[in-house]
């Protein structure tokens, strides 16, 4: 009873959220693929919205660069190829690592410990072998660094940016040696912003993004 408990709990959650972000969230898991045709009629009876609901959505995921309109055949989810996303993750890093040096400047004493705390989870993920916890908390942790830089263009940025390239990012992070590889560069990243040292938060983050560059052209055979 409890599991169906939950289990309505987190539909109505989804549910509660806008269409815009339920597209987003359905084309960033994998749950609509690349070249998939979005039909405005199907989306809307998915979605329990309106035609008109349905387009505004469309055309906001097309503004992210997300899904693109082909003439005459409709919307459909946009296919980035790897030279776009190894391009999108070499903007982030110049963007990230702004927010890196901003965060290190903004940091409290209290933020530091969270950060810390953060950086302690994925250690033991690490150690017990548990890829999509330290998945979940590599993301949790490069959106905490860039709340804490409170720069509003540079978070909405990596949002659109982060959004185009996920695919490209979800199968590096199932690479089984894939963390073990990027903590040391994730905790480098967390112990200069938390010892309050911009130049060195930047270079860290920096690095850690020019090493996921790399890392996905490679995975691809480029």
């Amino acid at each position: 009873m409890a599991s169906t408990s939950t289990a309505t709990q987190s539909a109505d959650a989804r549910h509660e959220l806008s269409l815009t972000h339920r597209l987003r969230q359905d084309i960033v898991a994998g749950h609509l693929v690349p070249h998939q045709r979005l039909v405005e009629a199907d989306v809307a009876e998915a979605h329990g919205a309106s035609r008109g609901e349905v387009r505004l959505a469309l055309n906001e995921l097309i503004t992210e660069g997300l899904v693109e309109r082909i003439p005459n055949r409709g919307a459909r989810v946009r296919k980035v190829s790897l030279q776009e996303a190894i391009e999108i993750t070499e903007v982030r890093a110049a963007v990230e690592s702004l927010c890196a040096r901003k965060a290190a400047e903004n940091i409290t004493e209290a933020q530091a410990d969270e950060l810390r705390d953060i950086g302690r989870q994925m250690q033991l993920a690490v150690n017990r072998g548990e890829r999509q916890e330290y998945s979940q908390l590599n993301r949790a942790l490069h959106s905490r660094v860039i709340e804490l830089a409170d720069q509003q263009t540079a978070a909405e940025t990596i949002t659109r940016l982060r959004g185009q390239a996920i695919r490209y990012h979800f199968q590096l992070a199932t690479q089984p040696d894939r963390p073990r590889v990027s903590l040391p560069q994730h905790m480098m990243i967390i112990e200069a912003i938390c010892a309050r040292d911009p130049d060195a938060a930047g270079r860290a983050m920096g690095e850690h993004l020019a090493s996921v560059t790399e890392a996905i052209a490679e995975s691809a055979g480029a």
